[in-house]
Protein backbone atom coordinates (compact mmCIF):
# COMPACT_ATOMS: atom_id res chain seq x y z
CA UNK A 1 0.00 0.00 0.00
CA UNK A 2 1.41 3.14 -1.20
CA UNK A 3 1.94 6.59 1.53
CA UNK A 4 -0.95 9.23 0.56
CA UNK A 5 0.40 11.39 -2.34
CA UNK A 6 2.48 14.55 -1.22
CA UNK A 7 0.82 18.16 -0.22
CA UNK A 8 1.33 21.06 1.35
CA UNK A 9 3.21 20.42 4.38
CA UNK A 10 1.01 20.67 7.81
CA UNK A 11 1.68 23.51 9.90
CA UNK A 12 4.41 22.69 13.17
CA UNK A 13 3.17 23.80 16.05
CA UNK A 14 5.52 25.47 18.70
CA UNK A 15 8.10 23.40 20.66
CA UNK A 16 7.45 23.55 24.39
CA UNK A 17 9.74 26.26 26.32
CA UNK A 18 12.91 24.50 27.57
CA UNK A 19 13.20 25.00 31.33
CA UNK A 20 16.30 26.88 32.71
CA UNK A 21 19.79 25.15 32.01
CA UNK A 22 18.12 22.74 29.71
CA UNK A 23 18.73 22.13 25.93
CA UNK A 24 16.36 21.50 23.57
CA UNK A 25 15.39 17.70 22.86
CA UNK A 26 16.35 17.21 19.71
CA UNK A 27 19.13 19.26 18.56
CA UNK A 28 18.69 20.87 15.06
CA UNK A 29 21.98 19.39 13.91
CA UNK A 30 24.39 16.14 14.62
CA UNK A 31 27.68 16.12 15.13
CA UNK A 32 29.42 13.00 13.64
CA UNK A 33 32.21 13.05 15.64
CA UNK A 34 33.56 9.87 17.88
CA UNK A 35 32.81 11.27 20.75
CA UNK A 36 29.23 12.50 20.29
CA UNK A 37 28.84 9.09 19.19
CA UNK A 38 30.22 7.89 22.13
CA UNK A 39 28.28 9.85 24.74
CA UNK A 40 24.92 8.67 22.53
CA UNK A 41 25.98 5.41 23.14
CA UNK A 42 26.58 6.06 26.96
CA UNK A 43 23.12 7.54 27.48
CA UNK A 44 21.67 4.94 25.85
CA UNK A 45 23.22 2.17 27.95
CA UNK A 46 22.39 4.01 31.08
CA UNK A 47 18.31 3.75 30.13
CA UNK A 48 18.77 0.01 29.13
CA UNK A 49 19.22 -3.16 31.67
CA UNK A 50 22.81 -4.73 30.87
CA UNK A 51 23.16 -7.26 28.19
CA UNK A 52 23.43 -10.50 29.91
CA UNK A 53 20.89 -10.01 33.10
CA UNK A 54 18.02 -10.95 34.17
CA UNK A 55 14.72 -10.51 31.90
CA UNK A 56 11.10 -9.28 33.65
CA UNK A 57 9.32 -12.52 33.03
CA UNK A 58 6.75 -12.40 29.94
CA UNK A 59 3.40 -11.00 30.81
CA UNK A 60 0.27 -10.64 28.51
CA UNK A 61 -0.39 -7.46 27.09
CA UNK A 62 -2.99 -6.57 24.66
CA UNK A 63 -4.20 -3.90 22.53
CA UNK A 64 -6.06 -0.89 24.39
CA UNK A 65 -9.27 0.28 23.34
CA UNK A 66 -11.27 1.83 26.23
CA UNK A 67 -14.60 3.91 26.11
CA UNK A 68 -15.23 4.81 29.98
CA UNK A 69 -17.82 7.28 30.82
CA UNK A 70 -16.23 9.87 32.78
CA UNK A 71 -16.82 8.77 36.72
CA UNK A 72 -15.87 9.28 40.45
CA UNK A 73 -14.89 6.11 42.31
CA UNK A 74 -15.22 5.80 46.26
CA UNK A 75 -14.78 2.85 48.39
CA UNK A 76 -18.56 2.16 48.32
CA UNK A 77 -19.79 2.84 44.30
CA UNK A 78 -18.93 4.37 41.36
CA UNK A 79 -20.46 7.82 40.66
CA UNK A 80 -21.20 9.27 37.11
CA UNK A 81 -20.23 12.73 37.18
CA UNK A 82 -21.88 13.35 32.75
CA UNK A 83 -24.48 12.16 30.85
CA UNK A 84 -24.19 11.53 27.09
CA UNK A 85 -26.62 13.64 25.09
CA UNK A 86 -28.95 13.06 22.95
CA UNK A 87 -26.89 12.51 19.38
CA UNK A 88 -30.53 12.00 16.96
CA UNK A 89 -33.09 14.40 16.13
CA UNK A 90 -36.74 13.97 16.70
CA UNK A 91 -37.15 11.59 13.82
CA UNK A 92 -34.75 9.20 15.75
CA UNK A 93 -31.82 9.66 13.40
CA UNK A 94 -28.31 10.83 14.05
CA UNK A 95 -28.00 14.36 13.41
CA UNK A 96 -24.65 14.48 12.79
CA UNK A 97 -21.71 11.73 13.65
CA UNK A 98 -19.26 11.92 15.55
CA UNK A 99 -15.65 13.90 15.70
CA UNK A 100 -12.87 12.04 14.14
CA UNK A 101 -9.53 12.81 15.33
CA UNK A 102 -6.50 11.02 14.09
CA UNK A 103 -2.83 10.71 15.33
CA UNK A 104 -0.46 9.10 13.21
CA UNK A 105 3.87 9.28 13.95
CA UNK A 106 6.46 6.47 14.47
CA UNK A 107 6.23 3.47 16.86
CA UNK A 108 6.89 4.41 20.56
CA UNK A 109 6.33 8.44 19.77
CA UNK A 110 3.85 9.04 22.44
CA UNK A 111 0.93 9.17 20.04
CA UNK A 112 -1.68 7.37 23.34
CA UNK A 113 -0.08 9.56 25.72
CA UNK A 114 -0.80 12.91 23.40
CA UNK A 115 -4.52 11.27 22.92
CA UNK A 116 -4.77 10.41 26.67
CA UNK A 117 -3.85 13.88 26.91
CA UNK A 118 -6.66 15.14 24.61
CA UNK A 119 -8.98 12.96 26.13
CA UNK A 120 -8.00 14.86 29.82
CA UNK A 121 -8.05 18.19 28.54
CA UNK A 122 -11.16 17.87 26.14
CA UNK A 123 -13.66 17.23 29.35
CA UNK A 124 -16.76 16.01 27.19
CA UNK A 125 -18.22 12.68 28.19
CA UNK A 126 -18.67 9.77 26.27
CA UNK A 127 -14.66 9.57 24.19
CA UNK A 128 -13.21 6.36 22.81
CA UNK A 129 -9.77 5.91 22.31
CA UNK A 130 -9.35 3.38 19.16
CA UNK A 131 -5.88 2.29 18.89
CA UNK A 132 -4.61 0.64 15.42
CA UNK A 133 -2.88 -1.84 17.63
CA UNK A 134 -6.05 -3.95 17.70
CA UNK A 135 -6.48 -4.40 13.72
CA UNK A 136 -3.43 -6.19 13.18
CA UNK A 137 -4.23 -8.99 10.80
CA UNK A 138 -4.53 -13.24 11.90
CA UNK A 139 -1.30 -14.15 10.97
CA UNK A 140 -0.77 -17.52 9.37
CA UNK A 141 1.73 -20.27 10.94
CA UNK A 142 4.21 -19.44 8.96
CA UNK A 143 3.88 -15.81 9.33
CA UNK A 144 3.77 -16.43 12.93
CA UNK A 145 6.89 -18.68 13.36
CA UNK A 146 8.49 -15.80 11.22
CA UNK A 147 7.01 -12.92 14.29
CA UNK A 148 8.62 -15.31 17.32
CA UNK A 149 11.72 -14.78 15.80
CA UNK A 150 11.27 -11.08 14.85
CA UNK A 151 11.54 -12.03 11.11
CA UNK A 152 7.89 -10.63 10.70
CA UNK A 153 7.60 -7.03 9.45
CA UNK A 154 4.44 -5.50 11.79
CA UNK A 155 5.22 -2.07 10.24
CA UNK A 156 3.66 -2.07 7.21
CA UNK A 157 0.57 -1.59 5.97
CA UNK A 158 -0.10 -4.66 4.82
CA UNK A 159 0.11 -5.95 8.48
CA UNK A 160 -3.04 -3.51 9.23
CA UNK A 161 -6.42 -5.34 8.38
CA UNK A 162 -7.57 -1.50 6.72
CA UNK A 163 -11.15 -2.76 6.10
CA UNK A 164 -11.98 -3.87 9.18
CA UNK A 165 -10.63 -0.57 10.46
CA UNK A 166 -12.88 1.44 8.01
CA UNK A 167 -15.73 -0.43 8.48
CA UNK A 168 -15.29 -0.09 12.85
CA UNK A 169 -14.82 3.47 11.99
CA UNK A 170 -17.50 4.50 10.26
CA UNK A 171 -19.72 2.20 12.74
CA UNK A 172 -18.89 4.54 15.15
CA UNK A 173 -18.93 7.74 13.32
CA UNK A 174 -22.45 6.74 12.64
CA UNK A 175 -23.39 6.23 16.38
CA UNK A 176 -23.38 2.45 16.19
CA UNK A 177 -21.93 -0.42 18.28
CA UNK A 178 -18.41 -1.92 17.29
CA UNK A 179 -16.71 -4.95 18.26
CA UNK A 180 -13.40 -4.36 18.32
CA UNK A 181 -10.64 -7.35 18.35
CA UNK A 182 -7.76 -7.75 21.27
CA UNK A 183 -4.61 -8.37 19.63
CA UNK A 184 -1.74 -10.25 22.00
CA UNK A 185 1.42 -8.68 21.91
CA UNK A 186 3.51 -11.75 23.17
CA UNK A 187 1.38 -14.77 21.24
CA UNK A 188 1.10 -12.43 17.73
CA UNK A 189 -2.83 -13.07 17.79
CA UNK A 190 -6.07 -11.97 18.11
CA UNK A 191 -7.57 -13.40 21.70
CA UNK A 192 -11.11 -14.63 21.27
CA UNK A 193 -13.23 -12.14 22.89
CA UNK A 194 -13.44 -9.06 21.47
CA UNK A 195 -14.16 -5.54 22.94
CA UNK A 196 -17.42 -3.61 22.67
CA UNK A 197 -17.35 -0.04 22.33
CA UNK A 198 -20.02 2.51 21.83
CA UNK A 199 -20.94 5.73 22.51
CA UNK A 200 -18.83 8.07 21.03
CA UNK A 201 -19.34 11.83 20.90
CA UNK A 202 -15.32 12.03 20.21
CA UNK A 203 -13.59 9.58 18.24
CA UNK A 204 -9.28 9.21 18.64
CA UNK A 205 -7.77 6.93 16.07
CA UNK A 206 -4.16 6.51 16.42
CA UNK A 207 -1.89 4.09 14.84
CA UNK A 208 1.59 4.50 13.26
CA UNK A 209 -0.40 4.14 9.87
CA UNK A 210 -3.27 6.37 10.45
CA UNK A 211 -2.53 8.32 7.63
CA UNK A 212 -1.71 5.59 5.33
CA UNK A 213 -5.27 4.42 3.69
CA UNK A 214 -7.28 7.26 1.51
CA UNK A 215 -10.71 5.58 2.14
CA UNK A 216 -9.81 6.02 6.18
CA UNK A 217 -8.48 9.82 5.44
CA UNK A 218 -11.47 10.82 4.49
CA UNK A 219 -13.35 9.55 8.00
CA UNK A 220 -10.85 11.64 10.10
CA UNK A 221 -12.09 15.51 11.11
CA UNK A 222 -8.75 16.25 12.23
CA UNK A 223 -5.21 14.56 11.34
CA UNK A 224 -2.64 15.32 13.87
CA UNK A 225 1.30 13.84 13.26
CA UNK A 226 3.02 13.62 16.47
CA UNK A 227 7.15 14.23 15.33
CA UNK A 228 9.39 12.97 17.66
CA UNK A 229 12.90 12.14 17.57
CA UNK A 230 14.37 8.64 16.42
CA UNK A 231 16.58 8.57 19.57
CA UNK A 232 13.84 8.68 21.46
CA UNK A 233 11.71 6.63 20.06
CA UNK A 234 14.28 4.07 20.19
CA UNK A 235 15.18 4.00 23.87
CA UNK A 236 11.27 3.79 24.61
CA UNK A 237 10.63 1.32 22.24
CA UNK A 238 13.14 -0.70 23.83
CA UNK A 239 11.53 -0.12 27.64
CA UNK A 240 8.51 -1.07 26.40
CA UNK A 241 8.97 -4.55 23.94
CA UNK A 242 11.87 -5.59 26.71
CA UNK A 243 9.94 -5.17 30.42
CA UNK A 244 5.95 -5.20 28.86
CA UNK A 245 6.63 -7.94 26.28
CA UNK A 246 9.13 -10.37 27.02
CA UNK A 247 11.53 -9.42 24.14
CA UNK A 248 15.21 -9.06 24.73
CA UNK A 249 17.40 -6.31 23.86
CA UNK A 250 19.31 -8.56 20.59
CA UNK A 251 15.51 -9.27 19.09
CA UNK A 252 14.03 -5.38 19.65
CA UNK A 253 17.33 -3.59 17.79
CA UNK A 254 17.14 -6.27 15.05
CA UNK A 255 13.42 -6.06 14.14
CA UNK A 256 13.45 -2.20 14.94
CA UNK A 257 17.10 -2.13 12.40
CA UNK A 258 15.34 -4.23 10.05
CA UNK A 259 11.35 -3.80 9.94
CA UNK A 260 10.54 0.13 11.47
CA UNK A 261 13.09 2.06 11.03
CA UNK A 262 12.77 1.42 7.09
CA UNK A 263 8.85 1.79 7.46
CA UNK A 264 9.19 4.69 9.47
CA UNK A 265 11.35 6.24 6.38
CA UNK A 266 9.13 4.55 3.74
CA UNK A 267 5.85 4.79 4.93
CA UNK A 268 5.32 6.73 8.01
CA UNK A 269 7.12 10.02 7.57
CA UNK A 270 5.60 11.15 4.25
CA UNK A 271 2.03 11.04 5.89
CA UNK A 272 3.09 13.63 7.82
CA UNK A 273 2.42 15.84 4.77
CA UNK A 274 -1.15 15.17 4.76
CA UNK A 275 -1.55 15.90 8.80
CA UNK A 276 -3.79 18.94 9.32
CA UNK A 277 -0.76 19.77 12.72
CA UNK A 278 2.18 18.36 13.29
CA UNK A 279 3.04 18.16 16.99
CA UNK A 280 6.69 18.60 17.50
CA UNK A 281 8.06 16.50 21.09
CA UNK A 282 4.55 14.66 21.67
CA UNK A 283 3.47 14.86 25.33
CA UNK A 284 5.68 17.31 26.49
CA UNK A 285 4.12 20.14 23.85
CA UNK A 286 1.71 21.16 26.01
CA UNK A 287 1.30 24.31 24.26
CA UNK A 288 0.37 22.28 21.23
CA UNK A 289 -1.91 20.08 23.07
CA UNK A 290 -3.79 22.97 24.36
CA UNK A 291 -4.35 24.67 20.76
CA UNK A 292 -5.90 21.13 19.71
CA UNK A 293 -8.15 21.10 22.52
CA UNK A 294 -9.48 24.67 21.83
CA UNK A 295 -9.99 23.83 18.48
CA UNK A 296 -12.08 20.58 19.18
CA UNK A 297 -14.04 22.39 21.38
CA UNK A 298 -15.12 25.12 18.98
CA UNK A 299 -15.99 22.40 16.47
CA UNK A 300 -18.04 20.18 19.08
CA UNK A 301 -20.08 22.97 20.24
CA UNK A 302 -20.77 23.72 16.80
CA UNK A 303 -22.25 20.38 16.48
CA UNK A 304 -24.00 20.48 19.14
CA UNK A 305 -27.42 19.30 19.21
CA UNK A 306 -30.37 21.46 21.25
CA UNK A 307 -33.48 19.74 22.02
CA UNK A 308 -36.63 21.72 21.87
CA UNK A 309 -39.13 20.29 24.57
CA UNK A 310 -41.81 22.61 24.22
CA UNK A 311 -41.69 21.73 19.57
CA UNK A 312 -41.94 17.93 21.14
CA UNK A 313 -44.95 18.57 23.00
CA UNK A 314 -46.85 20.55 20.10
CA UNK A 315 -45.59 18.27 17.34
CA UNK A 316 -48.53 15.78 17.56
CA UNK A 317 -51.41 17.62 19.22
CA UNK A 318 -54.76 16.28 17.77
CA UNK A 319 -53.18 13.68 15.84
CA UNK A 320 -54.99 9.58 15.91
CA UNK A 321 -53.30 7.52 18.67
CA UNK A 322 -50.86 5.68 16.27
CA UNK A 323 -51.75 1.69 15.38
CA UNK A 324 -48.24 0.40 17.06
CA UNK A 325 -50.00 0.98 20.21
CA UNK A 326 -51.94 -1.53 22.12
CA UNK A 327 -53.72 -0.36 25.65
CA UNK A 328 -54.60 -3.16 27.39
CA UNK A 329 -58.47 -3.78 27.93
CA UNK A 330 -59.69 -1.62 30.67
CA UNK A 331 -61.74 -4.52 32.33
CA UNK A 332 -63.89 -3.44 35.46
CA UNK A 333 -60.83 -5.22 37.80
CA UNK A 334 -57.81 -3.40 35.65
CA UNK A 335 -59.71 -0.05 36.14
CA UNK A 336 -59.88 -1.10 39.97
CA UNK A 337 -56.08 -1.22 40.69
CA UNK A 338 -55.48 1.62 38.40
CA UNK A 339 -57.72 3.34 40.70
CA UNK A 340 -56.22 1.87 44.21
CA UNK A 341 -52.48 3.04 42.66
CA UNK A 342 -53.69 6.26 41.34
CA UNK A 343 -55.04 7.30 44.43
CA UNK A 344 -52.69 9.75 46.85
CA UNK A 345 -53.88 7.77 50.41
CA UNK A 346 -53.15 4.26 49.06
CA UNK A 347 -50.18 2.71 51.07
CA UNK A 348 -47.02 2.08 49.89
CA UNK A 349 -47.63 -1.87 50.65
CA UNK A 350 -50.73 -1.81 48.58
CA UNK A 351 -49.55 0.03 46.19
CA UNK A 352 -46.78 -2.02 45.22
CA UNK A 353 -49.15 -4.96 45.77
CA UNK A 354 -51.64 -3.34 42.76
CA UNK A 355 -48.50 -2.42 40.79
CA UNK A 356 -47.08 -5.69 40.54
CA UNK A 357 -50.41 -7.16 39.60
CA UNK A 358 -50.66 -4.75 36.76
CA UNK A 359 -47.16 -5.48 35.60
CA UNK A 360 -47.90 -9.19 35.53
CA UNK A 361 -51.07 -8.38 32.99
CA UNK A 362 -49.08 -5.88 31.21
CA UNK A 363 -46.42 -8.59 30.16
CA UNK A 364 -48.68 -11.43 29.82
CA UNK A 365 -50.25 -9.33 27.31
CA UNK A 366 -47.62 -8.13 25.50
CA UNK A 367 -45.94 -11.88 25.01
CA UNK A 368 -48.94 -12.00 22.68
CA UNK A 369 -47.30 -10.06 19.98
CA UNK A 370 -44.16 -12.24 19.88
CA UNK A 371 -44.55 -14.57 17.08
CA UNK A 372 -44.93 -17.80 17.16
CA UNK A 373 -45.81 -21.01 14.62
CA UNK A 374 -47.08 -24.31 14.76
CA UNK A 375 -45.81 -26.99 15.88
CA UNK A 376 -47.08 -30.45 17.38
CA UNK A 377 -46.57 -32.45 20.61
CA UNK A 378 -47.58 -35.98 21.53
CA UNK A 379 -49.19 -35.28 24.85
CA UNK A 380 -49.58 -38.44 27.47
CA UNK A 381 -52.10 -40.40 26.29
CA UNK A 382 -49.89 -41.09 23.30
CA UNK A 383 -52.24 -38.29 21.02
CA UNK A 384 -51.21 -35.40 19.07
CA UNK A 385 -51.86 -31.75 19.95
CA UNK A 386 -51.57 -28.80 17.58
CA UNK A 387 -50.14 -25.88 19.25
CA UNK A 388 -47.64 -23.33 18.70
CA UNK A 389 -44.37 -21.94 19.76
CA UNK A 390 -41.98 -19.18 20.14
CA UNK A 391 -40.71 -18.50 16.55
CA UNK A 392 -38.21 -16.32 17.77
CA UNK A 393 -34.17 -16.86 19.27
CA UNK A 394 -34.30 -15.42 22.77
CA UNK A 395 -36.74 -12.79 24.46
CA UNK A 396 -34.18 -9.93 26.19
CA UNK A 397 -35.55 -7.47 28.92
CA UNK A 398 -34.01 -4.04 29.32
CA UNK A 399 -35.25 -1.82 31.73
CA UNK A 400 -34.74 1.53 32.18
CA UNK A 401 -33.79 2.85 35.47
CA UNK A 402 -35.05 3.22 38.24
CA UNK A 403 -38.16 2.72 38.03
CA UNK A 404 -38.32 0.52 35.01
CA UNK A 405 -36.37 -2.66 37.55
CA UNK A 406 -39.26 -2.59 39.09
CA UNK A 407 -40.83 -4.79 36.39
CA UNK A 408 -38.22 -7.09 35.73
CA UNK A 409 -39.62 -10.07 38.73
CA UNK A 410 -42.89 -9.87 36.88
CA UNK A 411 -41.18 -11.09 33.15
CA UNK A 412 -38.79 -13.39 35.57
CA UNK A 413 -41.56 -14.86 36.83
CA UNK A 414 -43.11 -15.43 32.98
CA UNK A 415 -40.21 -15.46 31.30
CA UNK A 416 -38.15 -18.44 32.03
CA UNK A 417 -34.35 -18.00 31.73
CA UNK A 418 -34.90 -14.22 30.78
CA UNK A 419 -31.69 -12.21 29.80
CA UNK A 420 -31.71 -8.70 31.44
CA UNK A 421 -30.21 -5.30 30.83
CA UNK A 422 -30.46 -2.38 32.12
CA UNK A 423 -30.09 1.33 31.03
CA UNK A 424 -29.35 4.23 33.10
CA UNK A 425 -30.78 7.71 31.65
CA UNK A 426 -31.44 10.35 33.77
CA UNK A 427 -32.49 14.68 32.69
CA UNK A 428 -29.63 17.50 32.50
CA UNK A 429 -31.12 20.30 35.03
CA UNK A 430 -29.62 22.95 33.29
CA UNK A 431 -30.68 21.72 29.65
CA UNK A 432 -33.85 20.04 29.98
CA UNK A 433 -32.21 16.81 27.65
CA UNK A 434 -31.97 13.51 29.01
CA UNK A 435 -28.61 12.14 29.04
CA UNK A 436 -27.46 8.74 28.61
CA UNK A 437 -25.13 7.99 31.85
CA UNK A 438 -24.69 4.07 32.26
CA UNK A 439 -25.76 0.94 29.91
CA UNK A 440 -25.05 -2.82 30.28
CA UNK A 441 -26.32 -5.18 28.02
CA UNK A 442 -26.15 -9.08 27.23
CA UNK A 443 -24.21 -9.96 24.27
CA UNK A 444 -25.53 -10.85 21.15
CA UNK A 445 -29.05 -8.52 21.59
CA UNK A 446 -29.25 -7.82 18.65
CA UNK A 447 -31.18 -11.52 17.61
CA UNK A 448 -33.24 -11.30 20.39
CA UNK A 449 -36.84 -9.72 20.34
CA UNK A 450 -36.26 -6.93 23.46
CA UNK A 451 -38.96 -5.85 26.25
CA UNK A 452 -37.89 -2.01 27.31
CA UNK A 453 -39.32 -1.90 30.26
CA UNK A 454 -40.47 1.96 32.21
CA UNK A 455 -43.27 2.24 34.32
CA UNK A 456 -44.18 5.81 32.94
CA UNK A 457 -43.43 7.70 29.82
CA UNK A 458 -44.87 11.21 29.97
CA UNK A 459 -42.36 13.05 27.20
CA UNK A 460 -41.19 10.18 25.70
CA UNK A 461 -37.56 11.62 25.78
CA UNK A 462 -36.17 8.83 27.83
CA UNK A 463 -37.52 6.17 26.08
CA UNK A 464 -36.55 7.67 22.20
CA UNK A 465 -33.02 7.26 24.28
CA UNK A 466 -33.53 3.96 24.94
CA UNK A 467 -34.79 2.63 21.55
CA UNK A 468 -31.85 4.65 19.89
CA UNK A 469 -29.22 2.78 22.57
CA UNK A 470 -30.96 -1.14 21.31
CA UNK A 471 -31.09 0.31 17.28
CA UNK A 472 -27.19 1.65 17.96
CA UNK A 473 -26.06 -2.36 19.32
CA UNK A 474 -28.18 -3.69 15.94
CA UNK A 475 -31.75 -4.88 17.66
CA UNK A 476 -34.49 -4.37 15.04
CA UNK A 477 -36.64 -2.14 15.01
CA UNK A 478 -39.72 -4.21 15.28
CA UNK A 479 -38.42 -6.27 17.31
CA UNK A 480 -38.31 -3.80 20.43
CA UNK A 481 -41.58 -3.85 22.71
CA UNK A 482 -41.96 -0.67 24.83
CA UNK A 483 -43.85 -1.26 28.06
CA UNK A 484 -44.64 1.06 30.45
CA UNK A 485 -47.83 1.23 32.82
CA UNK A 486 -48.81 4.30 32.35
CA UNK A 487 -48.25 6.67 29.14
CA UNK A 488 -49.24 10.58 28.59
CA UNK A 489 -50.27 11.59 24.59
CA UNK A 490 -47.08 12.69 24.42
CA UNK A 491 -44.58 10.63 25.00
CA UNK A 492 -46.68 8.07 22.46
CA UNK A 493 -46.62 10.42 19.43
CA UNK A 494 -42.70 11.08 20.25
CA UNK A 495 -41.87 7.73 20.11
CA UNK A 496 -44.14 6.38 17.73
CA UNK A 497 -42.73 9.12 15.37
CA UNK A 498 -39.41 8.90 15.73
CA UNK A 499 -39.68 4.71 15.54
CA UNK A 500 -42.86 3.75 13.96
CA UNK A 501 -41.72 -0.30 13.90
CA UNK A 502 -41.51 -0.17 17.53
CA UNK A 503 -44.55 -1.47 19.49
CA UNK A 504 -46.00 0.11 22.28
CA UNK A 505 -47.68 -1.72 24.82
CA UNK A 506 -49.10 -0.10 28.22
CA UNK A 507 -52.59 -0.28 30.69
CA UNK A 508 -53.39 3.06 30.49
CA UNK A 509 -53.05 6.66 28.33
CA UNK A 510 -54.04 10.07 29.99
CA UNK A 511 -54.12 12.89 27.83
CA UNK A 512 -52.02 15.49 29.28
CA UNK A 513 -48.65 16.74 30.33
CA UNK A 514 -48.12 19.66 32.51
CA UNK A 515 -45.63 22.15 32.34
CA UNK A 516 -43.27 19.97 34.58
CA UNK A 517 -43.55 17.51 32.31
CA UNK A 518 -45.73 15.43 34.20
CA UNK A 519 -48.69 13.13 33.37
CA UNK A 520 -51.67 14.38 34.19
CA UNK A 521 -54.28 13.11 35.86
CA UNK A 522 -51.53 10.46 36.37
CA UNK A 523 -49.72 8.06 39.09
CA UNK A 524 -47.31 10.42 40.74
CA UNK A 525 -43.41 9.91 40.79
CA UNK A 526 -43.81 5.96 40.65
CA UNK A 527 -39.82 5.67 41.81
CA UNK A 528 -40.71 7.61 44.99
CA UNK A 529 -43.77 5.73 45.94
CA UNK A 530 -42.53 2.75 45.60
CA UNK A 531 -39.07 2.57 46.67
CA UNK A 532 -40.08 4.70 49.89
CA UNK A 533 -38.21 7.74 49.10
CA UNK A 534 -38.68 11.59 49.00
CA UNK A 535 -40.43 13.15 46.47
CA UNK A 536 -37.93 15.92 44.64
CA UNK A 537 -38.33 19.35 47.36
CA UNK A 538 -39.52 21.56 44.22
CA UNK A 539 -42.34 19.35 43.75
CA UNK A 540 -41.47 18.34 39.80
CA UNK A 541 -41.60 14.54 39.02
CA UNK A 542 -38.17 14.25 39.41
CA UNK A 543 -38.36 10.30 38.40
CA UNK A 544 -41.10 10.60 35.84
CA UNK A 545 -38.89 12.82 33.94
CA UNK A 546 -35.51 11.89 34.45
CA UNK A 547 -35.22 8.19 34.77
CA UNK A 548 -38.09 7.32 33.37
CA UNK A 549 -38.54 9.23 30.43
Amino acid sequence: MAAPPASAEAPRLPPPPAAAGDGPDQPAERSETACEDRSNAESLDRLLPPVGTRRSPRRRTTSQCKSEPPLLRTSKRTIYTAGRPPWYNEHGTQSKEAFAIGLGGGSASGKTTVARMIIEALDVPWVVLLSMDSFYKVLTTQQQEQAAHNNFNFDHPDAFDFDLIVSTLKKLKQGKSVKVPVYDFTTHSRKKDWKTLYGANVIIFEGIMAFADKTLLELLDMKIFVDTDSDIRLVRRLRRDISERGRDIEGVIKQYNKFVKPAFDQYIQPTMRVADIVVPWGSGNTVAIDLIVQHMHSQLEERKLRWDMAALASAHQCHPLPRTLSVLKSTPQVRGMHTIIRDKETSRDEFIFYSKRLMRLLIEHALSFLPFQDCVVQTPQGQDYAGKCYAGKQITGVSILRAGETMEPALRAVCKDVRIGTILIQTNQLTGEPELHYLRLPKDISDDHVILMDCTVSTGAAAMMAVRVLLDHDVPEDKIFLLSLLMAEMGVHSVAYAFPRVRIITTAVDKRVNDLFRIIPGIGNFGDRYFGTDAAPDGSDEEEVACTS
